[in-house]
Order: structure tokens, then C-alpha cells, then sequence
């Protein structure tokens, strides 16, 4: 696979456990097949975070993306100085500024070309309120880095054994019924078909779209945006030449038998999205950005401030993520 440039890491917030994750997963970069990566600040969190997991992670600081690939065998690259007081388990302001700041730079020099793709360390919203981010999450404060609207960029989540894709996301449940329309559903299936093909290598997606209602209706006795919304969506997505099937209930579709039918489930709401594949890949599920001009993911997992610095959380995801951007990075840069 062709090498594409380093990845960017975002650190997170320096209170919660993406530091130490992202220190494991230098250890493990051989034994993980991870491409180069580079911290972007917070080098004295990193190490901190590293020695309460007993481990040996030389940091050598850089001052450009570019030296990270020479330097990542020897130490995990940390790009620029800016840096914080680690205090695990305690967000403060320091740390607020410094995730903001690494979060900014991180979005920049992927757009720029200059990193290969970005991935983000969870982050405490509300924290990050308080200097200044006032989007809902960082998948639209990178939607607006690259000039889109939030609408073309789409989460999905993705794990060894399944991806899926909510429609609506962080809304009220008694909201989503009026959210989901013809044009939602067609307009983010359209970004998802096109993702999968261009960063996952998928020629001809398979795409399962769920119905929102139990037993996606039951034609009608419980509920019409099965067969009045939802249905008509799908058979335009299919004259369009998307391989769309459903409305199909979702109490059945993520059996084991039904996952192989389809390489992405089209989910009317979070929970019937999320619930899945926390259950099936929660320590292996990744959030990747699709429809942007650049590579973002993240492990799917939050801060866990109270575990921080215990040696405790598991750095599966954060590994995950890492290799995923690197593997899609690779296929834009093949392209």
C-alpha cells in the first residue's frame, strides 16, 4: 500500500485516558501495523500518562510533520511545545486551551496535506465551551474546518464485526420522526456509498437502511415513515444504482446470520445505531468522519475521566483508529 504522509494525532483532553492510549499504541505500532504518527503537543502529558502504564515511550519532539516517519521508530514524534501540567482524572482550563489548540492544528495540516489524517482524542464538550468551541462535537468543528456543512459530514461507527450509520444523531428521540425525510436519507446514503468505495476499497456497498418503527411498520399498523418516507428514499437510492435494500427491523438485522447480507447499516436514530456496535466492538469500534476532503477518525469511546491514569482502559479503539485512518490515508493517496 502506498505510504501516505503522517498521521496526525490530536490529543484530547489531557485529563482523561487518550494520552495513555495513544502512548500504548506507539508500543504496540509493530505487533498493530500502524503507519507513522505524530502527536500534535502535550508532551510531557503523554509521557506522564505512559509511566502510569509502566511504560518506556521516548518522546522526540519535532518541529514539522514531515520528520515524524524518520523519528517514529526511535520515539513517538510530538509536534511543537505547546503543553499543560498533567492531571489525570481533573480537567481544568490548561488542559481545555491545550486540547482546543491541538484539536485546531491537527484539522489544519491534514487540509494542509501536511499529515495524512487527523485522529481525534476524545474530548470533554462542555470543557471545551468554556475556550471558546462552539460546535456540537468535533465531527462538525471539522466539518467547519473544511468549509462544509455539517450535513456532508456523516459519523459512522465501525467495528471488526459491523458499521452503521445514524441518520439523525444527537436529538431528541420525540424529534426524530419529524428529522427524517427523503432527502436526509438520500443525501447521506449518497456520502456513504461514495466513502465506502473511495476510503474502504468497497466497489459496490451494500447498504441495509432500517426502519424507524417497530417491525419497520408493519405496513402501516404501527406507524407510516416506514412505507411513506423510508421506502420511497431506498428506491431512489436504488435507481441511482446504490445497492439499498430495506426498510428492515432492526430488532433483527445486526443477528449474526444478517450481518454478512450488507457492509453498512443506515440507522434512523443514535441509539439504534450505537447500541449495536458498542455491544459487539466496543473496545475495537472506531467513529470515522465520512464525506470530507480529509481522513478523521477517533476512537469511540469518551474521556473516561475517573479511570484516567489507572491503567485500566483498554487501547483497542484508540489502535483501531489509528490503523483505520492510516489504511483509508493510504487509499486516497493510491487514488
Amino acid at each position: 500500500m502506498v505510504m501516505a504522509a503522517p498521521l496526525a494525532v490530536s490529543l484530547g483532553d489531557p485529563a482523561g485516558i487518550a494520552p495513555e492510549l495513544i502512548a500504548e499504541a506507539w508500543a504496540q505500532r509493530e505487533i498493530a501495523g500502524l503507519a507513522p504518527f505524530f502527536v500534535v503537543g502535550g508532551a510531557s502529558v503523554v509521557t506522564a500518562a505512559a509511566q502510569t502504564r509502566g511504560l518506556s515511550v521516548p518522546i522526540i519532539p519535532i518541529t514539522a510533520p514531515d520528520e515524524a516517519s524518520a523519528a517514529f521508530s526511535s520515539g513517538l514524534p510530538v509536534l511543537g511545545d505547546r503543553d499543560c501540567t498533567p492531571s489525570f482524572g481533573t480537567p481544568d482550563r490548561n488542559g481545555a486551551e491545550l486540547t482546543l489548540h491541538s484539536l485546531t492544528l491537527a484539522a489544519a495540516l491534514a487540509l494542509a496535506g501536511d499529515a495524512g489524517a487527523i485522529v481525534t482524542g476524545p474530548i470533554a464538550k462542555s470543557r471545551l465551551a468554556t475556550v471558546g468551541f462552539t460546535q456540537p462535537g468535533q465531527t462538525e468543528f471539522v466539518a467547519d474546518a473544511c468549509g462544509l456543512p455539517h450535513e456532508d459530514a456523516v459519523m459512522m461507527l465501525a467495528g471488526p464485526s459491523l458499521r452503521t450509520v445514524p441518520l439523525t444523531v444527537h436529538e431528541p428521540l420525540s424529534a426524530v420522526p419529524g428529522l427524517i425525510t427523503r432527502d436526509l436519507i438520500e443525501h447521506k446514503a449518497r456520502i456513504v456509498a461514495s466513502a465506502l468505495a473511495r476510503d474502504f476499497g468497497l466497489s459496490k456497498p451494500r447498504l441495509a437502511v432500517t426502519g424507524l418503527n417497530p417491525h419497520a411498520g408493519e405496513d402501516g399498523r404501527m406507524g407510516r415513515e416506514d412505507s411513506d418516507i423510508i421506502a420511497p428514499a431506498i428506491a431512489a437510492l436504488q435507481a441511482q444504482g446504490i445497492a439499498a435494500t430495506g426498510p428492515h427491523p432492526a430488532d433483527a438485522l445486526f443477528a449474526a446470520h444478517e450481518r454478512d447480507r450488507y457492509d453498512v447499516a443506515l440507522c434512523m436514530y443514535h441509539d439504534q445505531a450505537l447500541i449495536p456496535i458498542k455491544t459487539l466492538d466496543f473496545d475495537q469500534g472506531v467513529n470515522v468522519t465520512l464525506g470530507l476532503p480529509i481522513v478523521r477518525t477517533s476512537p469511540d469511546h469518551g474521556t473516561a475521566f475517573p479511570i484516567a491514569g489507572k491503567n485500566v482502559a483498554s487501547p483497542g479503539a484508540m489502535i483501531a483508529a489509528i490503523r483505520m485512518a492510516g489504511e483509508c490515508a493510504a487509499r486516497r493517496t493510491a487514488a
